[in-house]
């Protein structure tokens, strides 16, 4: 028994060191296999991948003859992928030339088929930056990989002694150095952080995440380290980047104002602005705003981010969005809400004085999760509109959880959103309301996506603050508030949302939210008030016509009358005077049409939009359908209900922006932007009147958010 025992110990304290060393057996990642390395070994199998791409790749490449003619001598980057078939896939090229970047995606386009990187025995992507020098004959720098998140952390040096007309290869993965006395002057690209959620940037890094395998696009805004494997946005960033100098020049045109880094930790400070001075058609002299604020963001070790910003501003913009921005007077603690900002006092003949305050903490625990908590915005849907959750109003505080496995993004979001009208509220504070929202993201194959979404929305008088049971993230909502009392007692939207991606350039998406409707009732043909629901399809071309950086996107907006509206004209789906969703509300439908261009630090965009929306008439006790803070009760009918009706109004929008980059790290920009309104009802009055506006604006701005004028 005594030897049995004494075996048996020593048996168990080797079983540590044996699952020790089985894991990192079992855990390690062998690089792709190419063409001829098949029977080298796996030590030696990284050196063959690279000298014989290097070998294929310099066999097939053509320097065009511009570029010889010119004389030209710099470098290509390559960021491309190879996939778990073995097929290489290039994300994107960094030329001087469009005839370089042309023929380095042919070379690309030409090479075999090999045997993919593995990791754990399961085939995966591998993505790496390839430099080729101009000309072919000099010394590049290195081929850099980057191995997936889970892999561990491997470094092997390239022999630096070899000289190469492409480059020697430097294997790295996205475990980075806590030392970020050694990272770049751009810390915030390898962090927690919030993307900053602008269209534009975001339509160009969805053209990458779509080229991608198992890509979530439609929770947004995304994180730093989120987009990483499928687009390297320092890469960009240095490629536009000005040969400058001296501190004021590296400070004006590309660097963060300040920049502090630690061993583990970084913070930047920079100095934001929206300065900017327009004339409408009106009788006010001018428009303008001006925007002075200041951003801080920062990381302590690798899992956790912050940013903090705070703007003081002043404006008087066209006279149709001064109007609106005052029509739900009055309201609580203030004269106006400057739409999509907050809150505003009276400022000078005609103007707002409204200060924005804005902050959140992104903590990343593991490949699984991300947690947030913060004052801001978010956005739930592929479109330039949203019925499930749009950035069109105020900041608010929320609660955050984004859980990624396997081919499901799981977002959870708790909202505290307020009415700030005064016949809301007895004791001269806001109206407190609570969303809560889940929304279930699901890659069913490589190219469609399909999204669940649901919400609820209660206040003070529904519940003793937010009900626990809407804090569960896996609960389904209409069942808590059908038991919670029903009606009264909530709220609740479900939603569907798709994509397919039919090619790398154009994909399509849409939107169907389901407010309330009576199955029975939908088909009928009898405008039953209670077929609450809205509509969108949309579509997205990019490099459209074979125009590098140039993308296309339509997208048709339906929505039905009374759709998010409610009984309780609390429990609306509205923040601030403005919905959380479309901002046009209800009963309505748009088409829009968008064109955005990009070179280098240059940019263009055009909007056109087309739509009708019914408003209610002036002075008329009766709801058409399109308020969002009226009450359905006071509905004209049970039936007899279409689209846009009541005072029917016909609505065009052109819109052109253009202007110059100075500073990528704010988005700093100088632009000019015209926009022409046509607003036409069946009965002008003096809050629906027939108006046609022309709005000229010209300035210096830092675009880091979405503001919408178009309504």
């Amino acid at each position: 028994m005594k030897t049995e025992y004494t075996q048996m110990k020593k048996i168990l304290l080797l079983l540590p060191i044996f699952f020790i060393f089985f894991n990192a057996f079992a855990q390690l990642e062998r690089p792709p296999v190419y063409k001829g390395c098949e029977n080298e070994n796996i030590q030696d199998l990284e050196k063959c991948f690279n000298t014989n791409l290097e070998s294929d790749i310099l066999d097939e490449f053509i320097v065009p003859d511009i570029v010889n003619k010119e004389n030209f001598k710099g470098q290509i980057k390559v960021v491309f992928i190879v996939s778990k078939k073995g097929e290489f896939d290039v994300l994107y090229v960094n030329a001087m030339y469009p005839e370089l970047e042309k023929e380095a995606k042919r070379v690309f386009q030409k090479l075999p088929t090999i045997q993919p990187a593995t990791y754990n025995g399961r085939a995966i992507d591998t993505r790496y930056i390839f430099p080729i020098s101009i000309p072919l004959n000099s010394k590049s720098g290195d081929v850099v990989y980057q191995s997936p998140k889970s892999a561990p952390p491997v470094v092997i040096q390239a022999n630096t002694e070899t000289v190469n007309p492409v480059s020697d290869v430097q294997y790295v993965n996205n475990i980075d150095t806590l030392d970020y006395r050694k990272s770049s002057l751009f810390p915030e690209f390898k962090s927690e952080l919030n993307i900053p959620l602008n269209h534009m940037q975001y339509d160009e890094i969805i053209y990458y995440l779509d080229r991608g395998e198992n890509t979530h696009t439609a929770s947004k805004p995304y994180l730093f380290n989120e987009i990483r494997p499928y687009v390297d946005l320092e890469e960009k960033r240095n490629a536009i980047l000005k040969d400058k100098k001296t501190w004021a020049g590296r400070k004006l045109w590309n660097e963060h104002l300040f920049l502090v880094k630690g061993k583990n930790y970084w913070f930047t400070t920079n100095l934001v602005w929206d300065l900017q001075v327009g004339k409408d058609n009106s009788d006010v002299d001018y428009t303008y705003n001006n925007t002075r604020g200041v951003q801080i963001q920062g990381a302590l070790g690798k899992k956790f981010s912050f940013s903090t910003s705070f703007y003081e501003s002043q404006g008087r913009f066209a006279e149709y969005f001064n109007e609106e921005t005052r029509r739900l007077n009055p309201i609580i603690g203030g004269k106006a809400v400057v739409l999509g900002r907050g809150k505003a006092k009276d400022f000078k003949e005609g103007g707002f004085d409204y200060p924005v305050a804005e902050a959140y903490l992104s903590y990343t625990p593991n490949e699984f999760f991300n947690f947030q908590f913060g004052n801001g915005k978010n956005f739930i849907g592929d479109g330039y509109r949203s019925f499930f959750l749009s950035d069109v109003a105020s900041p608010y505080p929320f609660l955050k959880i984004s859980t990624s496995f396997w081919k499901i993004k799981y977002t959870n979001l708790w909202m505290w959103m307020d009415d700030i009208r005064t016949v809301s509220s007895d004791d001269g504070t806001n109206l407190r309301k609570y969303v809560a929202m889940h929304h279930l993201s699901w890659n069913v194959t490589k190219r469609l996506n399909i999204g669940l979404f649901e919400a609820v929305i209660t206040n003070q008088d529904s519940y003793d603050g937010f009900d626990i049971s809407f804090f569960n993230p896996i609960i389904f909502y209409r069942a808590v508030e059908f038991s919670n009392g029903g009606d009264g007692s909530g709220n609740v939207q479900i939603g569907l949302n798709s994509k397919y991606r039919l090619n790398d350039n154009i994909s399509f998406y849409n939107q169907f939210l389901i407010d309330e409707m009576t199955m029975n009732r939908v088909f009928d043909g009898s405008g039953y008030w209670g077929n609450k629901f809205a509509l969108q399809v949309g579509a997205k071309f990019y490099n459209a016509f074979k125009v590098e950086n140039l993308m296309l996107q339509g997208e048709f907006n339906w929505a039905r009358p009374y759709t998010f509206s409610h009984g309780t004209v609390e429990l609306n789906s509205g923040h601030y005077n403005q919905a959380i969703s479309h901002l046009w509300g209800a009963n309505f439908w748009e088409t829009i049409g968008i064109a955005r261009y990009s070179k280098d630090r240059w940019f263009a965009n055009a909007k056109v939009i087309v739509g009708k929306k019914g408003f209610d008439y002036e002075g008329s006790d009766v709801s058409y359908g399109g308020d969002i803070y009226r009450s359905y009760y006071d509905r004209i009918s049970d039936t007899g209900n279409n689209v846009a009706q009541g005072n029917t109004t016909n609505i065009f929008i052109g819109d052109l922006q253009a202007g110059y980059i100075l500073n990528p790290t704010t988005n700093l920009q100088i632009f000019t932007g015209f926009t022409y309104r046509s607003f036409t009802p069946s009965q002008s009055g003096n809050v629906v009147k027939d108006d046609n506006t022309t709005w000229f604006t010209v300035g210096v701005k830092s675009n880091l958010f979405n503001w919408y004028f178009d309504f």
